[in-house]
C-alpha cells in the first residue's frame, strides 16, 4: 500500500540535499529491519530527523522513496566512473573494477538484506518488486550493456548481443556463494577467496567472448 503525502507537492525553497541524504539512509535502515510494510513514512522522518513535511516534500510516496534508495545504494556501490571505457586502459582492468565493486555489493548485509525482503514482498507487491528491479539491477545491466556495445565496436571483445553478455556476467559473479549466502548456508567468502572468484570470472568471461578478435585488452 502507498502512502501518500498529506500535503500537495510544489515549488517551494531549494531542497537540503544533506535532509534527503538523511531521509534515504532512514529509508535504507527501517526497510532492512522492520521490512516494507512495517516501516512507516512516519518512523523514517523520525529516524531521519526531518519532519513529515520535508519528507514529502522529496519523496512523493514510500514507493518513491523505496526506489529511490535502492538507486542509491547502487550507485554509491556502483559509481559510473567505473562504466568509462577510457583510451589506453586495459579493458580487463575495467571488468575487473566492476566485478569487484559488484561481488561486493551482492555480499553485502545491506543487499542480502534487501533481496530477502524482496522475495517475501513479491507474491504481494509485484509494482515494488519492478520498482527494485528498474532502480538496481537494471540499471546495472543497461550500463554493462553500453560497456560492452563499446567494447564490441573497438574490437576489444566479440559482443553482438550485449545485452544477453551482461547478464552472463553478472550471473558469473554471483554464482553460487551468493545463492548459499541469501539463504543462510554459508558465510560470505573472505577478501582473498572473494578476490580470486573474481578474477576467475572475468578471465572465464574474457575467454567467452575473446571471438575472432586477435587480442582481448
Amino acid at each position: 500500500m502507498t502512502e501518500s503525502s498529506p500535503v500537495p507537492s510544489g515549488p517551494g525553497r531549494p531542497k537540503d540535499p544533506a535532509k534527503r541524504e538523511a531521509i534515504l539512509a532512514a529509508a535504507q535502515t527501517l526497510f532492512l529491519g522492520n521490512g516494507y510494510e512495517g516501516s512507516s513514512m512516519d518512523a523514517i522522518a523520525a529516524e531521519a530527523g526531518v519532519s513529515k513535511l520535508t519528507l514529502y516534500s522529496h519523496f512523493k510516496d514510500k514507493e518513491a522513496l523505496f526506489g529511490a534508495a535502492v538507486k542509491a545504494t547502487c550507485e554509491t556501490r556502483l559509481p559510473r566512473r567505473l562504466f568509462v571505457l577510457e583510451d589506453g586502459r586495459e579493458f580487463r582492468s575495467v571488468l575487473l573494477d566492476i566485478a569487484q565493486a559488484f561481488h561486493e555489493l551482492v555480499i553485502s548485509p545491506e543487499s542480502i538484506g534487501l533481496h530477502r525482503l524482496m522475495v517475501a514482498m513479491a507474491a504481494q507487491n509485484p509494482t515494488l518488486s519492478r520498482m527494485f528491479f528498474d532502480a538496481g539491477p537494471q540499471k546495472l545491466l543497461l550500463d554493462l550493456e553500453q560497456l560492452l556495445d563499446q567494447a564490441h565496436r573497438r574490437q576489444l571483445l566479440d559482443v553482438p548481443e550485449p545485452m544477453r553478455a551482461a547478464e552472463h556476467f553478472c550471473s558469473l559473479i554471483k554464482g553460487a556463494a551468493h545463492f548459499r549466502l541469501l539463504i543462510g548456508y554459508a558465510e560470505r567468502l573472505d577478501a582473498e577467496d572473494g578476490k580470486r572468484h573474481v578474477e576467475d570470472c572475468v578471465a572465464l568471461f574474457m575467454r567467452a567472448y575473446a571471438g575472432e578478435t586477435d587480442t582481448v585488452d
